[in-house]
């Protein structure tokens, strides 16, 4: 019966689109080609990776040279330096980083008072409005020889110079300027939790922990386990911004990641056939992870993944 009725609901959606479907082109039409034009057309651009590409002869009068790039950069003696950086300063920014909105919102939902908590909603929201190039220059005021931190702690150490504050320094930071935001969609999830559930709990004794457990987890598990696919999906995708604005001779050792080599190489170089397998290198390992993960939270969610 269920099927039949599923059968009967798509058959009348598709008449229904099939006789408005001026209305859909008119919609949908505009965001379709502007999809196609920015985001499916600029994926021909990867043939330069396969080639000895030259601006002047273009992709289709330019050199094949294979795999050649692949070969160049897997033996280069900084391959496995820069896949660790990329990758040490992925993970422990995800699992540093990811549990904070879910925390924040857990908290912000214990909150009674409507007024109180929507001032610190708002300032937990404002540093994500601030740019990341104006991030990574508070963040080096900040940590500057002359700045605050050596002031209070009464030293002089310039910590951007120093390869092992790299991390944490980038991480940190980052918690600070997007957990906030981040916790907009946990929040939202949590006003979804049954109120009845939860007095019934605290009625019964229940701490507060238990009470998490209990009522406000299952609000918002399915939420959680989808960002984390996603971000854990995403590891090797590090915008090489903050990376770039916050390195410096001294600390490369640890800030020099793929993309950060890839836009020297390619921008300030002019290297473009090696940056874009480079580039393509790190997009296939995103997706490798990204399936990797769906499955692996499929056997422990109970089937239940992307």
């Amino acid at each position: 019966m269920n099927a039949k009725a599923k059968d009967n609901r798509l058959h009348n959606t598709l008449i229904y689109i099939k006789q408005h479907w001026q209305l859909y082109v008119f919609f949908l039409g505009p965001a379709l080609i502007l999809t196609i034009i920015f985001k499916y057309l600029p994926m021909g651009g990867i043939l330069i990776a396969f080639q000895k590409y030259n601006p002047f002869k273009g992709i289709l009068g330019s050199e094949w040279v294979g795999l050649k790039y692949f070969k160049q950069f897997l033996s280069s003696p900084d391959f496995l330096q820069y896949l660790a950086n990329t990758l040490k300063l992925s993970v422990y920014g995800l699992l540093w980083g990811f549990p904070m909105p879910i925390i924040l919102a857990l908290l912000l939902n214990r909150i009674a008072s409507s007024k109180i908590k929507q001032k610190i909603q708002l300032v937990l929201y404002m540093p994500n409005f601030i740019s990341v190039i104006v991030l990574c220059g508070m963040v080096r005021i900040l940590l500057s020889v002359t700045g605050p931190l050596n002031l209070l702690l009464g030293t002089s150490i310039n910590f951007l110079t120093i390869p092992e504050a790299f991390r944490p320094i980038y991480i940190i930071s980052g918690i600070w300027q997007g957990a906030g935001w981040a916790s907009i969609m946990y929040t939202a999830a949590l006003s979804n939790a049954s109120k009845e559930l939860k007095e019934a709990a605290q009625i019964d004794g229940a701490n507060i922990w238990q009470q998490i457990k209990a009522v406000e987890w299952p609000a918002i598990k399915d939420m959680v386990v989808i960002q984390f696919i996603l971000q854990a999906g995403n590891i090797m995708s590090i915008g090489f911004e903050k990376a770039y604005a916050l390195q410096s001779d001294m600390n490369l050792a640890s800030s020099e990641i793929i993309a950060t080599y890839v836009y020297k190489k390619g921008l300030l170089n002019g290297d473009y056939s090696y940056s874009t397998a480079v580039g393509l290198f790190n997009t296939i390992i995103n997706i490798i992870l990204l399936i990797a993960v769906n499955k692996v939270v499929e056997k422990l969610n109970d089937g239940q993944g992307l």
